[in-house]
């Protein structure tokens, strides 16, 4: 009978279990034994343009615990928290918990985790997962930007291109034992999760080194708050370096300030204060209104405009164009931007790409403010005319500078040059013309002006020994909390190119808040000269030396250096090749109407020093095709410069040598 009643309870009991509470127990049994793994794949490696690794993905161990295996939680927390630096009571409350898989801490470092196996307390366990690791630590931090422990990029490249270098995840469905241990038949076969691509920067981080080298050194010595440079190549918008205080470094984002993170150049905007002289004087010479050698009453340094008194630092009388901008003077700047008008002025301003995004491949970029044109930019304009009154970007003011170096052209800056992919690498197409912004002989002329800023006027200390070069200094005063200007907040400014016949390199320094409100050529001029003087000397472009005339028959000694500008014209005085035919642009904004022809009263200019694709710009939109004798740079002309172009019978000659020296 007992036998009989044993069995009964035993089948009950079992159909209990089997029939009717079967659905509840499979599904029990499956969410123990059945686990979904998702495994994440290697990013792509993030490369400078030397093919240096910058950001690389590594196998990092990651901590989990089974707290069905935890007997006392207080005493592994009390123990384990420590190690990790967590906080005991939160890592009590995961650890009582009733799943049977919490994450303790993603992707430790290499001695945590030895540390934590020391311990060996019951319930832990570890999974490999892939982090993301910066060799180069602070180097272009912000540039980079940084992946958060979910594998997605959160900041600078890894954001913008996250689908690109994330790669394609896998997901396997495992057998787990009553140890959490997988198990898994040799014989299964799984999916394997797709790599990501890699990104080949235009960035070099030896270049990027001495940007942040250099900006650190003129911080700490101005007390400043922080300061940004940006390296650019004018003639395709590659960035080469974009520098920026303060720093952090992506292996430990979350140990700074969030503010931190973000790309100051190309974020942060300011009022860029008098190195905007020289788009007004730009504007001026593209309309041809004033010719450099024009005189501008300066009123002894004080205007009066719209009831605002507006000051000279040093008070001038009359100033030709020239000593304007290489003076720095705000009251003739004014009556340049008078001269030119709110509609022309507004015209070419944007046309330089401001109050507008330049459509650089990083995330967070500041359109700038420029005032709409309105009846209210009738007083607007006339503080645009000394940099006040509208906000830009330090990218911005470099692509303008750029345009300017360039002969006119604007271009798309870029930070990522190629895409790898399957052993492989895809150019991007590159670079990207937005638009003609000035003519060539506009462009040169400025670019003249530009010269005598740093050889007569106030960037002095941007000189950089054997080579020339051309660029404006700027010190706009802060805006206060309260309004209107502040009189000890200042941002010290200098934006140039070198060298400037031949520009290699534009590069602006910003220097936010120096001690003492130090103006621009005394704290940011150095640093340009610190910088593009390394630079040139890294890249190994040839010193300049003043030209000397030569002529067919000359023996010219060539520089021992790597050359530079490939020769591509005859040496017998043949035809341009098709290489340096193929120049024209398209023709924008203001730009359009100062096609010069034959029949026009401007003259010859002076072309010694440049190279012969800039000298056949400038010859060609004049409607000429010189001949061409040697290669290189030129060192002699005919006509000579100053020559109207009425007087010029047949085709202009040029003689060109390897070095201008």
């Amino acid at each position: 009978v007992l036998a009989a009643v044993w069995v009964g309870v035993l089948s009950a009991r079992l159909y209990d279990l089997q029939i009717v509470r079967r659905d509840h127990f499979r599904s029990v049994a499956s969410r123990q034994q059945l686990d979904i793994v998702e495994l994440e794949p290697p990013r792509g490696t993030i490369y400078d343009r030397r093919g240096r690794e910058l950001a690389v993905s590594v196998t990092a161990e990651s901590l989990y615990a089974d707290p069905a295996a935890i007997e006392s939680p207080a005493e592994v927390a009390e123990r384990l928290a420590p190690v990790l630096g967590l906080d005991t009571a939160e890592l009590i409350d995961k650890l009582d918990s009733e799943r049977s898989f919490v994450w303790i801490r993603r992707k430790l470092d290499p001695p945590v985790a030895s540390a934590v196996r020391e311990l060996d307390l019951p319930g832990l366990g570890f999974v490999d997962e892939s982090k993301r690791y910066y060799p180069f630590r602070r180097l272009a931090g912000q540039l980079l930007g940084f992946v958060g422990t979910d594998h997605t990029g959160l900041a600078g490249l890894e954001a913008a291109y996250d689908r690109v270098v994330a790669g394609r995840s896998a997901r396997r469905t495992v057998l787990r034992d009553a140890y959490r241990q997988a198990l898994m038949s040799p014989e299964m076969r799984f999916p394997e999760p797709e790599p990501g691509s890699d990104l080949h920067l235009t960035v070099d981080s030896t270049i990027q080194h001495i940007a942040e080298r250099e900006l650190a050194a003129a911080v700490e010595a101005a007390g400043a708050r922080g300061g940004s440079v940006v390296v650019m190549d004018p003639w395709t918008g590659a960035v080469l370096a974009m520098a920026s205080l303060p720093s952090f470094d992506p292996n430990r984002f979350a140990d700074v300030d969030p503010s931190h993170w973000r790309i100051r150049p190309i974020s942060d905007v300011f009022e860029p204060g008098s190195t905007f002289k020289a788009i007004t004087v730009a504007a001026a010479l593209e309309a041809h209104l004033v010719d450099p050698n024009d005189l501008v009453d300066c009123e002894q340094g004080a205007i009066t405009v719209n009831r605002m008194r507006i000051r000279d630092h040093h008070p001038y009388g009359e100033l030709t164009v020239r000593q304007v901008l290489a003076k720095s003077s705000n009251v003739g700047a004014i009556k340049i931007g008078m001269l030119v008008g709110r509609e022309r002025l507004d015209s070419q301003v944007r046309s330089f790409g401001f109050g507008r995004r330049s459509g650089i491949d990083l995330p967070g970029e500041s359109a700038g403010l420029l005032t709409p044109l309105t009846e209210q930019w009738s007083t607007a304009y006339v503080y645009t005319s000394f940099g006040h009154g509208l906000a830009v970007t330090s990218l911005q003011l470099t692509n303008a500078f750029a345009a300017v170096a360039n002969g006119g052209v604007l271009h798309r800056p870029y930070v990522v040059e190629a895409i790898g992919r399957d052993g492989g690498v895809e150019p991007i197409p590159r670079p990207v013309v937005l638009g003609r912004v000035l003519h060539p002989a506009t462009a040169l002329s400025l670019e003249r002006l530009l010269e005598e800023v740093v050889e007569n006027g106030t960037a002095g200390r941007a000189k950089i020994a054997g080579y020339r070069v051309a660029g404006k200094t700027g010190t706009p005063q802060k805006l206060a909390e309260s309004g209107g200007y502040s009189d000890s907040r200042y941002m010290a400014s200098f934006v140039g190119f070198a060298p400037a016949r031949r520009p290699a390199v534009v590069c602006l320094v910003l220097i936010d808040e120096p001690r003492d409100g130090a103006e621009g050529g005394v704290v940011a001029a150095p640093v340009f000269a610190a910088v593009v003087g390394a630079v040139l000397n890294y890249l190994k472009v040839p010193p300049e030396e003043p030209p000397e005339p030569a002529w067919p028959g000359q023996t010219v000694v060539a520089a021992e250096t790597e050359e530079v500008v490939p020769a591509a014209v005859d040496d017998e005085g043949g035809e341009p090749t098709e290489e340096l035919a193929a120049v024209d642009l398209p023709v924008g904004g203001v730009g359009e109407a100062i096609a010069p022809s034959h029949e026009s009263e401007q003259a010859m200019p002076d072309l010694a020093g440049l190279t012969a694709r800039q000298a056949l710009v400038i010859l060609g939109s004049a409607g000429f095709t010189p001949r061409l004798h040697g290669s290189g740079f030129v060192v002699r002309q005919q006509p000579a410069a100053g020559t109207p172009y009425t007087e010029v019978d047949g085709r202009p000659e040029l003689w060109l040598s390897p070095s201008v020296s």
